[in-house]
C-alpha cells in the first residue's frame, strides 16, 4: 500500500527553507553594504543611490561597467576591502561636483 503524503508538512517545509532564504540574502546585502563602506552614508542617500542606480540600469553600458567594478572587488584577495579607485579618491579625481574623496 501507498504512503500516503502530509502536503501541510511539506508546504511548512518549503516556507521555512523560503524564509531562511530571504533572511540569508538580506544579510548578504548588508555585508556587502558594509564591506563597500556605503554604511557610512545616512540611509536618505543611500536609498537614493540605489533607486538612481535602479533607474539607470536599463542602460547596458552602465551595467556592465557596474559589472566589472563588482567583480574587481570580491576579486580582491590579501587586501582590505575597499571601494574601485575611481570611487574612493585613492586613484583618481573622478568624483562627482561637490563630492570628496573618502
Amino acid at each position: 500500500m501507498r504512503k500516503t503524503r502530509d502536503y501541510d508538512a511539506e508546504l511548512r517545509a518549503l516556507n521555512d527553507k523560503a524564509k531562511a532564504l530571504k533572511a540569508r540574502k538580506v544579510q548578504q546585502l548588508g555585508e556587502l553594504v558594509t564591506s563597500t563602506g556605503a554604511d557610512a552614508l545616512d540611509l536618505d542617500t543611500l536609498a537614493g543611490a540605489l533607486l538612481h542606480i535602479v533607474a539607470e540600469s536599463e542602460v547596458a553600458e552602465n551595467r556592465e561597467a557596474w559589472r566589472s567594478d563588482g567583480a574587481t572587488f570580491f576579486q580582491r584577495k590579501g587586501r582590505k576591502a575597499t571601494l574601485h579607485p575611481r570611487y574612493d579618491g585613492e586613484g583618481g579625481n573622478e568624483t562627482g561636483a561637490g563630492e570628496t574623496p573618502r
